[in-house]
């Protein structure tokens, strides 16, 4: 896995969108976890849940990085790159 981020420098930091996975809420499922891309604040459910919304959305629209909402945690992960990283 490399060690470096190449998206890392286009980073914008926006605040998340939600405080749900709001595709969950919509068809009445459940999440583990939310990440909330930081291009745009689109909030999603991780992989370990069942839908895995954060990643669809990077895959609808091929922005990069996501980071954890979750409370006490603090990182980010580049799609692209395979890295997970500190702010």
């Amino acid at each position: 896995m490399p060690t470096d981020c190449t998206h890392i420098a286009a980073i914008k930091r926006v605040p998340p969108t939600s405080r749900v996975c709001d595709e969950c809420v919509a068809s009445g499922d459940t999440w583990v976890h939310l990440r909330a891309c930081v291009s745009c604040g689109h909030v999603g459910c991780c992989d370990a849940s069942k839908n895995k919304h954060a990643t669809k959305h990077y895959h609808r629209s091929q922005h990069p990085l996501i980071q954890t909402i979750e409370p006490g945690e603090d990182w980010i992960y580049c799609y692209v790159d395979d890295v997970a990283m500190e702010p």
